[in-house]
């Protein structure tokens, strides 16, 4: 492969993606690569994958679609993350009604 008309491709690639970030899909390759896989990838990373042959770029609606499940997954992440967080006490109903009690007294 002719080096001069490889960077030359992925330049004009990367000129032609608008975004800082893309996605794209995933192709299938011989060396294992598994079609279909969808990830986010800086504009250089996704135009040597693109010249290489390893991925396409996503259309619009695949693009949405796989930032709208990453941004849930963050949000059940992050909703695990703070009920791990939580913090519960058990207290006898002597001591609540002893706390009930304290609160009354100081209003």
């Amino acid at each position: 492969m002719d080096l001069k008309v490889y960077y030359q491709k992925m330049r004009q690639i990367e000129a032609a993606l608008g975004e800082a970030h893309v996605v794209v899909v995933s192709q299938e390759t011989p060396d294992g690569g598994r079609a279909g896989v969808r990830t986010e990838v800086p504009r250089l990373v996704a135009a040597k994958l693109i010249v290489e042959g390893r991925a396409r770029l996503a259309t619009a609606e695949e693009a949405s679609e796989y930032r709208e499940q990453t941004a849930e997954a963050k949000r059940a992440a992050e909703q695990a993350a703070t009920a791990g967080r939580m913090q519960i006490t058990v207290i006898s109903e002597a001591d609540l009604r002893a706390l009930k009690g304290a609160t009354r007294s100081k209003a």
